[in-house]
């Protein structure tokens, strides 16, 4: 529901002009999504949405231009932590082991991260490929990754 909750609001930004808390509940609870004024706070947090200026002194409801990296690390580094247990690559394509089972969430994750050059995902059991536009990205992306483990 959260994750749901939430695609609905960047919808509604993106569509709406949106000032305030309450503008933003009434937009949720007309395409039937019942919440709180706490629930959407956390909300616009776990979503870096910022305001910025909407012209005639008024203020809007937007995506923060930092939004993709800060939300990648800490969706990575939260998978990473429960369920990945190696990673490689090899030409254009990135395995991930994973914990048994834990394969299918991982790629849904990843798949819903705007990760730049990745093309696709594919999971098994204990077993996630990601399919990227180059050798290099690959490359670029397994390092990142070892960087973000530590």
């Amino acid at each position: 529901m959260k994750s749901k909750r939430q695609e609905v609001i960047l919808e509604i930004i993106q569509s709406e002009k949106i000032e305030t808390q309450e503008q933003l509940l009434t937009e949720l609870k007309k395409r039937g999504i019942q919440s709180t004024q706490a629930t959407i706070s956390r909300d616009i947090k776990d979503l870096h949405l910022v305001k910025e200026p909407g012209g005639q002194g008024t203020y809007r409801y937007s995506v923060s231009p930092h939004k993709t990296d800060l939300s990648i690390a800490g969706r990575l580094r939260t998978i990473f932590r429960e369920s990945v247990i190696s990673f490689d690559y090899a030409q254009n394509i990135v395995v991930i082991r994973t914990v048994s089972g834990l394969a299918s969430g991982a790629c849904a994750a990843l798949d819903g991260m705007e990760i730049d050059n990745l093309v696709g995902t594919l999971a098994g059991d204990d077993t996630a490929l990601m399919i990227m536009r180059s050798t290099s990205a690959a490359q670029a992306f397994c390092s990142e990754l070892k960087t973000m483990m530590g």
